[in-house]
This record gives C-alpha cells, structure tokens and sequence, in this order.
C-alpha cells in the first residue's frame, strides 16, 4: 500500500519503479528512502538502563531535544557523559516510533537493546504501540530491534526523503 494526496495519483501509478516518484510528484531534488519497519507487543524483558528525563533538561543532548516530552537516557555513572539515548516520536495515539543512538566509545554494551526494550514497556503501558524503523543496511540497527522484541516481519516503509 502506498498513501499519495490525490493530486499525485495518475503519476505515481505511471512510475515504472518507486524510486522515481520524488520526481514525478515534485520533489526531485530529494530522494527515496526505505527501511525495515517493525513493531511489537511483547518487548524483551531486558534490565531497565536508562532514566526517564524531560527533553528540556541541560545534559540532553541535542539529537534528543527534538522529541519534546520525556526522553530516556543512560549516562556515564562516574563521568555524567551521556552514552545513549532513546526519543519517542509520536505519530498520532496509536503508535510511537522508537530513536536510539549509542555514542561510538559506548557500543558494545548492550545499552541500545536494553534502552529500546524499555521504552517499548513504557509506550505499551500508555497504551500505543511501540514501533522502530531502520535502514536496511543498517546491520547493527537491526540487532538491537530484533534483541529488544521488535521481530522482522517483512514490513517495509517508502518515503520521500528531506534532504
């Protein structure tokens, strides 16, 4: 399925291949994105490892901010550096799509699978559904969803990219 304003219907049918449809709609200085699309009702029960902090708090980092909200972040113990990070975008009341980033020195420790599967609790308690996109090249994106409990089930998301 794919959902276009119905302007740009008769062109989009016309393309050959998907790729082409920033073109044909008007965008083509933008390109075409997609990435493994998965969702899940029964995140991992990994350990908690990360604090729930508001977006707005000084030792967030920038990245995270744009969320707004409350933000979950695992920082450094002894130093205070921030290692890793989740923001929750949320689309409308039913489902929240899940961000993580690991800071490079901070790989490795199982910080992004624990973070994901956390907040996923948390998106279910409030009653949306946790979801988490990523690139299909991304290899390491796709192990800390498929640790977390987002299993791949063959969902594949399209999309213009801003550039």
């Amino acid at each position: 399925m794919l959902s276009v304003p119905p302007e740009h219907v008769a062109r989009v049918r016309a393309a050959r291949t998907l790729r082409e449809i920033p073109e044909l709609i008007g965008y083509g200085d933008r390109g075409w994105f997609d990435a493994v699309f998965r969702w899940t009702t029964e995140p991992t029960p990994l350990p908690d490892a990360g604090e729930w902090v508001p977006a707005t708090d000084d030792a967030v980092p920038g990245w995270l901010r744009v969320f707004g909200g409350e933000v979950l972040v695992a920082v450094d113990p002894e130093t205070g550096q921030h290692l890793a990070g989740v923001g929750i975008k949320r689309h409308d009341r039913f489902g929240r799509e899940l961000s993580v980033v690991t800071a490079p020195e901070a790989r490795g420790r199982g910080l992004a699978r624990r973070l994901v599967a956390q907040a996923a609790r948390r998106v279910l308690d409030e009653g949306a559904v946790p979801t988490y996109m990523h690139a299909v090249s991304n290899t390491a994106s796709a192990a800390v969803a498929k640790a977390a409990g987002f299993p791949d089930l063959g969902w594949t998301a399209f999309g213009v990219a801003e550039n």
